[in-house]
């Protein structure tokens, strides 16, 4: 399985991404998606995710700045960024379940990364 990320880059805070997650197969072959990021020095973040049924988990700092997504034809995951803040910058990843919860399951397959970068 491969994940490949697109959509990073840099941003003025305030400004708005949308990251973008390819499944190389069917995304119904998981139980479901969800997006990570990373800051130097810090731990890995479960940012967001969706189960393959459509329940969705954020955390408490992107709650209603952050919309996950996706589109089942396309196999693709969707991570839309708004009102974004300095401390949004990190390694964004894209990761799938292939068991629940997705708010606390370790996935199996991780992509390579996007970064996002949020000036002040």
């Amino acid at each position: 399985v491969q994940l490949v990320e697109s959509g990073g880059g840099l941003v003025q805070a305030g400004g708005s991404l949308r990251l973008s997650c390819a499944a190389s197969e069917s995304i119904f072959n998981f139980y479901g998606m969800g997006w990570f990021r990373q800051a130097p020095g810090k731990e890995r973040e479960r940012v967001a995710a969706m189960a393959m049924g459509g329940s969705t988990y954020y955390a408490d700092s992107v709650k209603g700045r952050f919309t996950i997504s996706r589109d089942n034809t396309k196999n693709t995951l969707y991570l839309q960024m708004t009102s974004l803040k300095p401390e949004d910058t990190a390694m964004y990843y894209c990761a799938s379940f292939l068991s629940l919860p997705i708010t606390t399951t370790t996935p199996r397959y991780w992509g390579q990364g996007t970064q996002v970068t949020v000036s002040s």
